[in-house]
């Protein structure tokens, strides 16, 4: 399935607009969200082709998000590209544990994460 709506989740305003005006000038369509419970409100109005997750957030983490969304047969079939600042390998590692299907990290190279995003589509 084409990616073709994703759902960027990420507490800092200006890495969401960036992230967003990416995708947008590349042909996705993005809504953002700013912590994990305002991802699940988003979830549960549409679910999007992709979620890009940062990891440190208040609340929940992106760790944590991701473990509950894996688990959940409702949105279980949504990848997940992490996309922190966090980069050590174990990070990744525990990421991909988590249910992520990728990681990615910041600051984000457009070339890489659209490469990872087609990889996935």
């Amino acid at each position: 399935m084409p990616i073709r709506e994703v759902l960027v989740v990420d507490d800092s305003k200006t890495e969401s607009l960036s992230l967003a005006r990416l995708l947008q000038s590349h042909g996705f369509s993005v809504r953002t969200a700013d912590s994990a419970d305002d991802a699940m409100g988003c979830l549960a109005q549409r679910q999007p082709d992709l979620i890009l997750l940062d990891v440190v957030m208040p609340g929940r983490n992106g760790f944590q998000l991701a473990r509950s969304l894996a688990r959940d047969p409702l949105y279980a079939g949504v990848p997940i590209i992490l996309c922190t600042s966090k980069n050590q390998e174990t990070d990744r590692i525990w990421g991909l544990r988590q249910g992520a299907r990728d990681f990615i990290v910041k600051p984000v190279d457009p070339a890489i994460l659209l490469a990872k995003i087609a990889a996935l589509g």
